[in-house]
């Protein structure tokens, strides 16, 4: 009986099962894959994270332009009918400020004639510290990929021009460093000659 039990134990086959080298392969081949597409991931956040910087800093601009136009307006700075483009009668430049954006000039009022003798627009960024104005911040930076334009127009309803109320469009146009691609933050408001 031994003999018999031995015989049939040493030919039934044993179903061990491993790897083979192709599974082996795919399986490199797959995470090679994800792995690839992590790192694509990681460099589109890379320059998501650069051209955020430079959204700020039009929405910042832009911001800036349409404040100092209602600031005018409320402390009786500008009459009502000096709102308005150049060609129009008003005071505010038709064209855009091309490279680079100018500081406010003596009127203290973004978008006017007098901007281009009050200097180039810097920003400036904090140091490691973190803190504006200290001895460890780095050159301001200049804007030279920015230009921005006012345009402010009458309102029309219904075949009529409301002779109260005027759009007020600020167009900042800045090309992002990593894309070299043209692109517009744009901001618009209605003004009227009340405060």
């Amino acid at each position: 009986m031994r003999s018999v039990a031995m015989l049939k134990g040493s030919t039934q086959k044993r179903t061990q099962r491993g790897f083979t080298l192709i599974e082996v392969m795919i399986s490199a081949a797959i995470i090679t894959i994800g792995l690839c597409s992590m790192l694509a991931v990681f460099g589109v956040a890379l320059a998501a994270t650069q051209n955020a910087q430079e959204d700020m800093i039009a929405k910042q601009l832009a911001s800036e332009s349409m404040e100092s136009i209602f600031t005018a307006r409320d402390t009786s700075q500008l009459g009502w009918n000096l709102i308005n483009n150049v060609s129009n009668g008003g005071i505010f430049v038709d064209n855009p400020q091309f490279n680079p954006i100018n500081n406010a000039g003596a009127d203290g009022i973004v978008g006017t004639g007098d901007d281009a003798v009050a200097g180039a627009q810097t920003l400036q960024m904090p140091g490691p510290d973190g803190i504006i104005g200290t001895a460890d911040d780095p050159a301001p930076l200049a804007l030279t990929n920015f230009q921005r334009s006012v345009s402010i127009t009458p309102v029309v309803s219904g075949g009529v021009t409301a002779a109260d109320l005027r759009l007020v469009t600020i167009t900042v146009q800045y090309t992002t460093s990593q894309f070299h691609v043209p692109k517009n933050y744009i901001l618009t408001a209605y003004i009227s000659q009340y405060r």
